[in-house]
């Protein structure tokens, strides 16, 4: 019977500043691919060096993929926002702004 892996949905910090989002088993052994530049055409190749700067460990695999979907369609400031741990201005940064929202509609008059 094989051991249970977590997997992980990790965060880069490149070295022109953007951010990478992807999902493993192994952080530190994906962390250290990414460094070492084994393909020319992944995003992260012409951005060398990356640190990770967030991890979040999931033992369901459906899950870890979400997320990792849901973070990849986030702004800068909120994958900023997660890295640094403020909640509350990761709610900020998540609420809806459109004037059609329930929160900002008026009506016409």
């Amino acid at each position: 019977m094989s051991a249970f892996k977590l997997l992980y949905v990790y965060i880069l910090e490149c070295a022109d500043g953007r951010y990478y989002t992807g999902v493993t088993n192994n952080p530190d052994r994906r962390l250290e691919e990414h460094n070492a530049g084994l393909n020319p055409k992944s995003y992260t190749y012409q951005r060398r060096p990356v640190k990770m700067v967030y991890r979040e460990a999931f033992n369901d695999f459906n899950q870890a993929i979400h997320f990792e979907t849901q973070i990849k369609k986030w702004s800068h400031q909120k994958k900023k926002a997660l890295i640094e741990s403020q909640f509350e201005k990761l709610r900020e940064l998540s609420e809806c702004r459109n004037q059609t929202h329930v929160k900002n509609y008026q009506k016409p008059k």
